[in-house]
């Protein structure tokens, strides 16, 4: 498995609560041309709801487009009332790996609730609070 990596910029209204995600990757080495990555596909590999959370995936995009990975993990915070952590772990770990998807994901919810589940070697990664930053490549 690969080290994964996306710019992620995922937002919380500091009063409004309001949520927004966008998502950037480094794309597929080698990939052919004309191909589309998950990345700018919404539900796919960027999505948010003020209701639910916001999501922004990094991965082999094929997966995450066929699984609507960020929309999934939106929808089981919002219609079976999962924590961000249990609905990220549900989808990267549990309905990605036995298919052969690999890649991670960063959730945050309206309370400022985030995880940053992968199932990659590595996911590049990152968040900022007002304690400071804070980075990580591998698995704590």
């Amino acid at each position: 498995m690969a080290h994964r990596a996306a710019i992620a910029e995922i937002r919380l209204g500091p009063r409004s609560g309001n949520l927004a995600a966008g998502t950037s990757t480094g794309g597929t080495t080698n990939k052919q041309y004309g191909r589309v990555g998950d990345s700018p596909i919404i539900g796919a590999g960027t999505y948010a709801d003020n209701d639910s959370v916001a999501v922004s995936c990094t991965g082999t995009g094929e997966y995450f487009i066929r699984w609507t990975v960020a929309h999934d993990i939106a929808a089981l915070v919002k219609y079976k009332g999962m924590t961000v952590q249990q609905a990220g772990d549900e989808v990267i770990q549990k309905k990605l790996v036995p298919v052969g998807g690999d890649g991670g994901a960063i959730v945050l919810d309206a309370k400022g609730n985030f995880a940053m589940p992968f199932n990659s070697e590595g996911m590049y990664r990152g968040f900022a609070t007002p304690d400071g930053i804070q980075n990580a490549i591998y698995k704590n």
